[in-house]
């Protein structure tokens, strides 16, 4: 049976992204946090792009870069941040600095259930109108499809 993803604003600021992932917190934690794991999950598979970089320090204090090459863009576009909560297994909280002061603040907590883990990402903007345009932007499709690729690389991983 496929797991599915909910996606709910909870606030004129604040959306909330929840899906039940088959496996151990451990091993989703890592596939949030390990560059060569991210890069197999993160960018939609039918998207017009490509993941060029993945950089991740994570630790409180630590940054994270992601650079991706678009097929209508002829530069890369960077997103990138900084880790303001690390708690291995179980919580992180980063900036997302690329918006500028449009940027919000993700907080995804890993609950383990035993054999699956309930992911909590909360996407806190500064507005209403960010949060807005976040929205228009897609991001909501493409998270869900980025878990369903998750999902797929568990399997893959044995989790």
């Amino acid at each position: 049976m496929k797991n599915l993803t909910t996606v709910e604003q909870i606030s004129e600021r604040e959306l909330v992204i929840t899906r039940t992932f088959n496996g151990p917190a451990r091993i989703v934690y890592d596939a949030w946090t390990r560059p060569e794991l991210m890069k197999r999950w993160w960018v939609p598979k039918a998207a017009p792009m490509s993941m060029v970089s993945c950089e991740m320090d994570v630790r409180v204090g630590g940054t994270y870069r992601l650079v991706f090459a678009h097929a209508a863009v002829p530069e890369p576009m960077a997103f990138h941040g900084r880790y303001l909560e690390v708690v291995p297994g179980s919580r992180l909280v980063w900036t997302n600095e690329e918006g500028g002061e449009d940027g919000a603040v993700t907080t995804v907590t890993f609950e383990d259930l035993g054999s699956q883990t309930r992911v909590v990402v909360r996407e806190l903007h500064p507005s209403k109108e960010a949060l807005a345009a976040a929205r228009a932007s897609g991001a909501e499709e493409g998270a869900v499809v980025q878990h369903d690729q998750l999902d797929e690389l568990l399997a893959e991983l044995g989790a």
